[in-house]
């Protein structure tokens, strides 16, 4: 079954770097794809997700251009992503596991667009972001109604209260709360730094992503993903000043260190807050 989600994740990396490139050309994502060089259409059998750049030796059959990593990595990490969702939240006996599933691979989609669009272009896209904060606050309110319905596991459809937090159905256990919560607080600490820096420091992309960021992992989940993005993205920055690769006022995209950290406390949460306060416990 993770093999399956894991194809269907190079098939949809490869839709995903098409929006990437659209998005940043204002061109309609309908068509068939071409190779940004010489525009030429690519054949079908030249557009396999990872196989093909490996057959073609990363060159356009076409014009003998490099083709850019960034297509084969996205594939393949949209991929580990999808793999990660089907065996964390998929249930193919339990409808509750359809619907979290489904959830989960249309937000981490948009995530990895918002990631590799601001990478590329120190950008993050309002044409992803608002539909993303619009999936995002339609799924916790559907997740709360199931949950008060009692329908079957539907309690553990996102992951809100999956820090042990409470019982029941409690505020901070209600997904749109957790989320609200999550997010007004992502975004009022962003927007004093934005202030504060006057742009220096971050920008209000960032700040209005971390209201999604906030609906999607809820309180305190968001505070994990905040401390992950900072401390990743500080050892980057550390790393590219030492090779002389950038200067202290360079400026580098944070949106990828917020995703990343957004991933990671989606699937491992849990563990890693029972890891940090076990160094406590005697």
């Amino acid at each position: 079954m993770l093999i399956i989600f894991f194809l269907f994740g190079l098939i949809i990396g490869s839709f995903l770097n098409v929006v990437v490139y659209r998005l940043n050309l204002a061109e309609s994502l309908l068509g068939r794809s071409y190779c940004p060089h010489c525009k030429n259409q690519i054949r079908w059998y030249d557009n396999i997700p990872l196989l093909s750049f490996i057959l073609l030796k990363f060159r356009c059959r076409s014009c003998k251009k490099k083709i850019s990593w960034q297509y084969p990595l996205v594939e393949f990490f949209t991929g580990v992503i999808f793999a990660l969702i089907g065996s964390r939240f998929f249930d193919p006996a339990d409808m509750s596991g359809w619907v979290a599933t489904f959830y989960y691979l249309g937000i981490c989609s948009m995530l990895i667009v918002i990631f590799v669009y601001d990478a590329l272009y120190l950008e993050i896209p309002s044409l992803v972001l608002w539909p993303a904060i619009g999936w995002a606050v339609a799924f916790n309110l559907y997740f709360d109604w199931a949950s008060l319905g009692g329908l079957k596991g539907q309690e553990g459809l996102g992951i809100a209260g999956g820090l042990g937090i409470g019982g029941g159905l409690g505020l901070l256990n209600m997904h749109i709360f957790s989320g609200v919560l999550a997010a007004v607080a992502g975004f009022l600490f962003f927007f004093t730094l934005v202030a504060v820096s006057r742009e220096r420091w971050m920008g209000w992309g960032d700040a209005l992503l971390t209201i999604l960021l906030g609906l999607v992992l809820g309180w305190p989940q968001i505070l994990l993903a905040l401390f992950l993005a900072f401390a990743t993205g500080a050892f980057y920055g550390i790393i590219l000043i030492v090779l002389k690769k950038k200067k202290l006022k360079s400026q580098l995209p944070f949106a990828p260190f917020l995703v990343l950290g957004t991933l990671v406390s989606i699937f491992w949460a849990a563990p890693i807050v029972k890891w940090y306060l076990g160094i406590f416990i005697f």
